[in-house]
């Protein structure tokens, strides 16, 4: 790769031409012509010689964006084992696995059992790291993207010869450019001479102006910013009007869209772990913590098994060793990791953020990165850009003044109307098929000094031209035709009125607009023949050059001081509103033009010279003017108000000037009308300068950045991010890319935004509609609240499960629940219900409360505690319904005896070790479903024995995590107010778990697998009265929390009372 001209300026002092050094870029815009091609040693009549072309390709490289350097995907591999909950799954994984390996001499049984474990773990753990793999190596296609809106090919003068398809990164530093209309921009150039009499420019994606930019060969001041540079193009951005000369300045990565480039290059490095992901990896090192003491504990409290020594002469002799026990108790504490871990979250979470992705891109946000579906729920601050996003970014009518009855009365209509749809909207108080005179006028004007035209496509109607004439088209179908018109435009043709203009009205000859004027005038000739000149343009200039007005009747009258007083008060009215205004005018009496028909008329040549033009546009008659805008969308305004309910600020960062942008604020309700926003509304620039940038940000309510850059944008989420804001932006295009990316969650458009915004943002809005937003974040918050159900039951089961296992080892009973049986529970059987509390309803004033702080607990102290007292219901429940069955015929009327299993003391149950030193000891065979179990030794029946007590555990925990998934329903709520039924899916769900269970139990090869066997009737009810007081045992908990809620919230209220008095 070359350095893309990057390196720029660093020539030797020797040579001729004085080129700059990176630290101070030559300012080609603020030097006139001569100055340019004597810094870049160059002539503008023949160009670069070869020599120097090869000369400044060696010194600054290809006029290309760099490729960086991705991760590699070994390193992208490792990324996503750097997580506390994966490291413990994996050491959990090859401890288990080295443990198969050493017990697998023991028998194939025993083999396939150990191994399931390490290899569920492995591949749970596989998975993870392929899907974040998939997600990282997405991140730098916004780069790719941004190398597409490059041009390929430029017209280029080299040794006094003009080539006219050279390679575009070809082009260095002095190179002579000729563009034409249509012409993609290859590189940041000068503009030298203009060929045509105007030059204009569409830069809005790199610069976020609303309409074409018209261009000049004069310099301007030197501290410009990007939007002032008038004698400057851009890379990237496109001609859509005039020819010109222009000079090579920057190439590459030195371009205006090579530091977006390299913007977007460092975002993406900095991106930073959502809020879940930051709440998981700490709730994942608190486990760790948690684990570590109670894998100690229960080392501690079985040390007597597997190390034992006796005392002589106080001292501690003749150790004894035993490395089975030792390995057993090892087990136990692997078993332990495995039950405090809920291996199904990743899953589940997963699951759930795809199921939001899916509800999401119903209302329009198509979500392009998973965890951005939570993100969204705690977003703090919208960052909008105003172009396409608040407004619609289609030019439309929004006032049409015309001429009374008398020169001082201007009557003024109100348009209708934010889109190119000639059927979007209409014009107030119309005389519909009764326009007069001077209406029919300013509709032929309209209609036929005009070059733009619109296509309609899957609904949606598009400008070809300039948009402001597109918007003239439009207003001249809301006014229709007037009374008695042939035909009236066929319903299938879009601009049917505009075409009848323009057949009753031929034009002959175009005097195209150019920047001294400020006008654009045609040359049409009527069907008997007459010809007239129609002329529009900026409402000054034209009435500058008019000397009569033609009123409502169609009366001329002369121009006087007094009228004039009042058009230029209408306009000063309309400005002031941010309106763009246009004056429209006409002239019958044409002289050298009377009968001009062509181009072999005489008064031709006088349209070769645009220097005629302001003296054949004179003593015009003025008709009126129209003030047309970019305007907001709709249902804004209302989606505002909804931010603002729901504690969410919006600031409006646009690349457009100040007073349309306040304008536009004003109206969708960022700011009031009337309130002073001296204070809260600031050029890009002037935020950069203020000394305390952090705390011009924290002010309540709206703020606006108008003439903002790349670099501001990305200044301002930067600030935002470090002061704890949870930042989406939105944007469309390539100057907002840099930003979008840094951003909490990028937004960009789907239809009106570039590739390069849509690849760096992690949400695309279908509709381009920032009420859309407003919908995802309320979707988000109820995703949210959703996932906090299903982690506070996942970690509750969890909980029960170290408290079975816990109590299992403190009372030395036989192993109740091995590992196995534990990833089923925590993967298969717990899944479902967790993915099915994903469908909970959301609460219904879920966009009237502020957004969540994103460092808030994911557990309270008090949910915490709660779910300690459940989890060791669970304990209790599975490691007692084990010792119910190993010491009792029968338990609440339940009769245990009919299998025929011998029954022991508690005691001979928690001395099971010394089985061998018993004497009489003897255990009766008997029968799990149809299987009879019988002992060679009497001692084995606390080991291959233990297979009923250990169903029986297993079945407990199951129904018991069941039971709970109805407690996790809502988070205080009783079960008599929110009923299992609000979630049809949960009880679903719940089938589906214990169908599970059924299918592991009942299907022979899976019971082997699992280590159980099947149960009776009577066990299935000593299950479920074991399992059921889980229920009560929560509805007593949350009506605690209830009171003890209601009972702080009275107590904030009663100092309140005396000042109320």
């Amino acid at each position: 790769m070359g350095k893309g001209g990057q390196d720029f300026g660093k020539r030797d002092k020797s040579e001729s031409p004085t080129l700059s050094s990176d630290h101070d870029v030559f300012p080609a815009w603020s030097k006139d012509i001569q100055e340019c091609e004597k810094h870049f040693g160059v002539k503008r009549n023949s160009g670069l010689t070869s020599a120097d072309v090869a000369k400044r390709r060696e010194e600054y490289g290809w006029n290309e964006l760099e490729k960086h350097e991705g991760q590699s995907i070994w390193s992208l591999v490792m990324e996503q084992f750097n997580d506390t909950l994966v490291r413990i799954l994996l050491v959990a994984a090859v401890v288990s696995f080295v443990l198969a390996w050493l017990d697998g001499d023991e028998g194939g049984e025993k083999e396939i059992t150990a191994f399931v474990e390490p290899l569920v773990i492995f591949l749970i753990l596989i998975v993870n790291a392929i899907v974040g793999v998939w997600q990282e190596s997405n991140a730098e296609k916004a780069l790719e993207a941004l190398k597409e809106i490059q041009s390929e090919h430029a017209t280029v003068l080299r040794n006094g010869i003009k080539i006219p398809n050279l390679p575009a990164k070809e082009l260095v530093p002095g190179d002579i450019v000729e563009l034409k209309v249509g012409d993609k921009i290859p590189a940041d150039m000068r503009v030298v001479e203009l060929i045509s009499s105007t030059l204009r420019v569409e830069q809005g994606s790199l610069t976020g102006e609303s309409e074409a930019v018209n261009k000049t060969n004069k310099p301007v001041s030197e501290d410009a910013d990007i939007q002032g540079k008038r004698s400057m193009v851009f890379a990237g951005t496109t001609v859509v009007n005039g020819n010109c000369i222009c000079l090579v300045a920057q190439t590459g990565m030195s371009t205006e869209i090579g530091k977006v480039h390299t913007q977007i290059h460092v975002a993406s490095q900095s991106e930073e772990d959502t809020p879940l992901k930051k709440k998981l990896n700490e709730f994942g090192e608190m486990l760790t913590m948690i684990i570590g003491v109670i894998c100690a504990l229960v080392w501690l409290i079985n040390v007597k098994y597997f190390l034992t020594w006796e005392y002589v002469d106080g001292m501690p002799r003749n150790f004894k060793f035993s490395f089975e026990k030792c390995t057993y108790y090892f087990e136990i504490a692997v078993a332990l990791a495995v039950a405090a871990i809920p291996e199904g979250l990743p899953a589940v979470i997963t699951t759930c953020l795809a199921l939001g992705t899916r509800k999401m891109a119903q209302k329009n946000a198509l979500v392009r990165k998973l965890p951005s579906v939570e993100t969204l729920g705690c977003t703090t601050v919208i960052c909008s850009d105003k172009t396409g996003t608040l407004t619609t970014n289609q030019m439309a009518v929004a006032k049409l003044v015309a001429l009374g009855p008398r020169p001082s009365i201007l009557r003024k209509f109100k348009v209708d109307g934010t889109t190119y749809n000639p059927a979007d909207g209409k014009i107030h108080d119309w005389p519909t098929g009764r326009m007069d005179a001077n209406l029919q006028t300013i509709a032929k004007v309209a209609a036929v000094c005009n070059d733009a035209d619109i296509s309609q496509a899957e609904q949606k109607y598009v400008a070809l031209g300039m948009p402001t004439e597109a918007a003239l088209k439009v207003l001249v179908e809301k006014m229709g035709l007037p009374e008695g018109s042939r035909g009236v435009g066929s319903s299938s043709n879009l601009l049917g009125c505009c075409q009848q203009w323009n057949e009753s009205e031929r034009r002959i000859a175009t005097l195209e607009f150019d920047r001294d004027r400020k006008s654009m005038g045609v040359i049409a000739t009527s069907r008997s023949g007459k010809n007239s000149l129609l002329v529009k343009g900026a409402v000054e200039n034209v009435l500058e050059r008019s000397t009569k007005v033609q009123l409502l009747d169609g009366t001329v009258v002369p121009l006087d001081d007094n009228s004039r007083k009042y058009i230029l008060q209408a306009l000063n009215e309309m400005s002031t509103g941010a309106l763009r205004c246009l004056g429209f005018a006409y002239k019958d009496e044409l002289s050298d033009f009377e009968s001009y028909d062509g181009d072999d008329h005489p008064a031709h040549k006088l349209l070769l010279d645009p220097s005629n033009y302001s003296s054949i546009e004179s003593e015009l008659v003025f008709v009126g003017l129209v003030g047309l805008r970019d305007p907001p969308r709709e249902e804004v305004f209302d989606a505002i108000e909804d931010c603002r309910a729901a504690g969410i600020r919006v600031m409006v960062i646009t690349g457009d000037n100040k007073n349309t942008a306040e304008a536009i604020c004003r109206e969708i309700g960022v700011f009031d009308a009337y309130e002073d926003i001296s204070l809260r509304s600031i050029t890009g620039r002037e935020f950069m300068n203020l000394p305390d940038q952090k705390a011009f940000l924290r002010q309540g309510g709206g703020l606006l950045f108008s003439r903002a850059e790349p670099k501001h944008k990305q200044e301002i989420v930067r600030l935002l991010k470090e002061d704890g804001e949870v930042v989406a932006m939105t944007g469309d295009g390539v100057n907002d890319a840099p930003a979008l990316k840094l951003a909490d969650i990028g937004i960009a458009m789907g239809i009106a935004g570039t590739e390069v915004a849509k690849e760096a943002s992690d949400m695309v809005l279908a509709d381009d509609n920032f009420s859309t937003i407003v919908a995802a974040v309320g979707e988000g918050r109820s995703i949210y609240n959703n996932m906090k159900a299903f982690i506070r039951y996942m970690i509750s089961s969890n909980i029960g499960e170290v408290a079975s296992i816990f109590l299992t080892a403190a009372l030395g009973i036989p192993e109740g629940l091995i590992p196995v049986q534990l990833l089923w529970v925590n993967l298969v059987t717990d899944g479902p219900p967790a993915t099915a509390l994903g469908f909970n309803p959301p609460d219904k004033d879920i966009m009237k409360k502020p957004p969540r702080r994103s460092d808030d607990s994911l557990i309270s102290a008090w949910i915490l505690f709660r779910y300690l007292v459940i989890g060791l219901y669970v304990g209790l429940a599975t490691v007692g319904v084990f010792i119910i069955w190993y010491t009792h015929g029968s338990f609440l009327g339940i009769d245990l005896s009919g299998d025929g299993h011998s029954l022991v003391t508690y005691s001979q149950l928690a001395n099971w070790g010394q089985c061998s030193s018993w004497q009489n000891f003897t255990a009766s065979p008997f029968t799990a479903g149809s299987e009879t179990i019988s002992f060679n030794n009497p001692c084995d029946y606390f080991q291959a024995g233990k297979v009923k007590a250990m169903t029986l555990s297993l079945s407990v925990l199951v129904a018991i995590e069941m039971f709970n998934s109805l407690n996790a329903l809502s988070e205080d709520g009783s079960l008599l107010s929110m009923p299992p039924w609000v979630n049809p899916w949960l009880l679903l769900a719940m089938s589906v778990s214990f169908g599970l269970h059924f299918l592991i139990l009942y299907v022979p090869f899976l019971a082997q697998i699992f280590g159980i066997v099947p149960l009776s009737l009577n066990e299935w009810l000593l299950v479920l009265a074991v399992a059921l007081p889980v229920i009560l045992i929560d509805e007593v908990l949350k009506l605690v929390g209830r009171w003890t809620s209601k009972s702080q919230t009275s107590r904030r209220r009663k100092p309140s009372k005396p000042k109320a008095e």
